[in-house]
């Protein structure tokens, strides 16, 4: 039995069909309102903030993979990651399990530093610091050889589906609605952006590699790293339209602050937009070369593909 936690999201959905194209029919599949994704999934819905429903959820399971997410208020994140995951990390102990985390980038630095499995953390912000502190919990129990864990860890996102980024929402969203599109502070900075489906591909991976666990591991991108003037060229070719964009200015974020809690939210995570952000996923690629990472030509032709079938 191999379990996902919080599965009904886009990494966790993709997930679950990658462990049955690959690896296991034997899926369960865990969230507040726990769907089938494959047909022969088992669900179990659980609040994992309670411990009991935790330990039930992973019952009988040789790996549980942690993708689980929460909408984007610090409040929230610090109230309920670190209780859900000491839950999980407990769980997991009491079922002999193996766990997989499924970590992102908020506990680095926001600079122009090139981001390893090595970088110390530096966090920016609220967020940034659950984060730290999560991933902290991980290693710790890493480090003390009572859990067997390892931790999958990825950029921001983009992707066909239910995948939730800045760039979907900036780009993708707005190219579907006729809306000329928007670039948070810098159109020349280099950016790293992995598809979602390749992340839950490569987290399926590790998962079932055992001499993976005990460590961390970038997840692979294409290793291109455009910045948003070249990402959107490579759109406008595609769609066969002069794609327009507007940099939005840092200033119009603080002033929208004032009156949009989500964009108040997301002013911790700028800094990144400012800098050039490259994600070194040596490591993975050197350990699993026959892995096929998605180019950006495939993955906005398959965003526009979705968008056109009405999907």
């Amino acid at each position: 039995m191999q379990t996902i936690l919080g599965a009904n999201g886009q990494i966790g959905e993709e997930l679950a069909r990658e462990l049955k194209r690959n690896f296991t029919s034997d899926i369960r599949i865990v969230s507040r309102n726990a769907q089938k994704v494959n047909d022969t999934d088992e669900v179990f819905s659980a609040d994992l903030s309670i411990r009991e429903k935790a330990i039930e959820a992973v019952k009988g399971s040789e790996i549980a993979y942690f993708t689980l997410g929460l909408p984007i208020s610090s409040d929230l994140w610090e109230k309920q990651f670190p209780l859900i995951l000491r839950n999980v990390i407990e769980a997991c102990k009491i079922n002999g399990t193996k766990l997989v985390f499924f970590d992102n980038t908020y506990m680095y630095p926001q600079d122009d530093r090139v981001l390893t499995e090595k970088t110390a953390f530096g966090p920016v912000g609220r967020k940034g610091r659950v984060r730290r502190e999560m991933a902290e919990m991980i290693l710790k129990e890493i480090e003390s050889g009572e859990l067997e864990a390892v931790i999958c860890r990825a950029p921001e996102f983009y992707g066909p589906g239910k995948t939730q980024s800045i760039t979907n929402t900036l780009v993708f969203n707005n190219i579907k609605e006729g809306k000329k599109l928007k670039v948070p502070l810098s159109d020349h900075k280099k950016r790293s952006l992995i598809w979602t489906p390749d992340a839950s591909r490569a987290t399926a991976l590790i998962g079932n590699t055992p001499n993976a666990y005990g460590q961390t591991w970038h997840l692979p991108v294409d290793k291109s790293h455009p910045t948003y003037h070249e990402f959107i060229r490579i759109a406008s070719g595609i769609y066969g339209v002069d794609l327009k964009y507007s940099v939005i200015p840092k200033f119009f974020f603080k002033i929208g602050s004032l009156f949009n809690q989500r964009v108040k939210e997301l002013l911790e995570l700028l800094p990144r937009y400012e800098h050039d952000n490259i994600f070194d996923d040596s490591k993975f690629r050197n350990r699993f070369p026959e892995f096929k990472v998605t180019t950006y030509k495939e993955g906005i032709h398959q965003i526009k593909g979705e968008q056109f079938s009405g999907k």
